[in-house]
């Protein structure tokens, strides 16, 4: 794959995760701004927390896929050089973090999390990852810790078993100082979140 093909499909992959699929739903079957609802985040969560769970899983399946399907095209059927795959698998969730589509501020990327990881692996890592972060969400009081330690859960799986593979370690490092970066403003400190701990054990 030449660097002019490589930048074409990161292009692609940034604006297809950057298609706002969540205000879009919102706005044609609830003519709601879900940017006024919940804590104010253009995505699926709150599609779901605004119009019930079939409009929500929809909107989920749809940021799910507009990651997926870009990243796993290019992964299975092109094999561009590793830097260049790496770019374009993280593409998507800085896509939806980023959308130009609303002046750059996008959503959290949890869905389109899941959707590039199924680009990369099919169903393994996303089934591992959905098991860490729901598992984390029974025991914290905290969406935010619940999304990023059932990231750093994945990092031994990804060590032990794709230890060979630079591509999902260097794609894990990207995807969770995103995480992190759009999940700032919740997380909360140390003692506070030993408290959740305590409390919920």
């Amino acid at each position: 794959m030449s660097n002019a093909t490589a930048l074409l499909w990161t292009l692609v992959a940034f604006l297809s995760g950057s298609l706002p699929f969540s205000p879009l739903l919102a706005r044609l079957f609830l003519r709601t701004d879900i940017r006024q609802v919940g804590d104010g985040n253009p995505g699926s969560t709150n599609v779901l927390r605004a119009g019930g769970l079939a409009i929500g899983l929809l909107a989920m399946l749809l940021d799910f896929f507009k990651a997926a399907i870009p990243v796993g095209l290019a992964f299975f059927f092109y094999r561009p050089p590793l830097v260049w795959m790496v770019v374009i698998a993280l593409a998507p969730i800085f896509g939806h973090a980023f959308s130009p589509f609303l002046k750059g501020q996008g959503g959290k990327a949890v869905a389109a999390t899941f959707g590039i990881w199924a680009g990369l692996t099919l169903g393994e890592v996303p089934l591992l990852l959905a098991f860490a972060v729901i598992t984390f969400a029974l025991t914290l009081n905290s969406s935010a810790w619940s999304v990023l330690f059932g990231m750093a859960a994945l990092l031994p799986h990804l060590l032990i078993n794709h230890s060979n593979n630079p591509l999902l370690l260097l794609v894990w490092v990207g995807n969770t100082a995103l995480l992190a970066y759009k999940h700032r403003s919740e997380l909360p400190s140390g003692v506070q979140l030993r408290h959740y701990i305590r409390r919920k054990i």
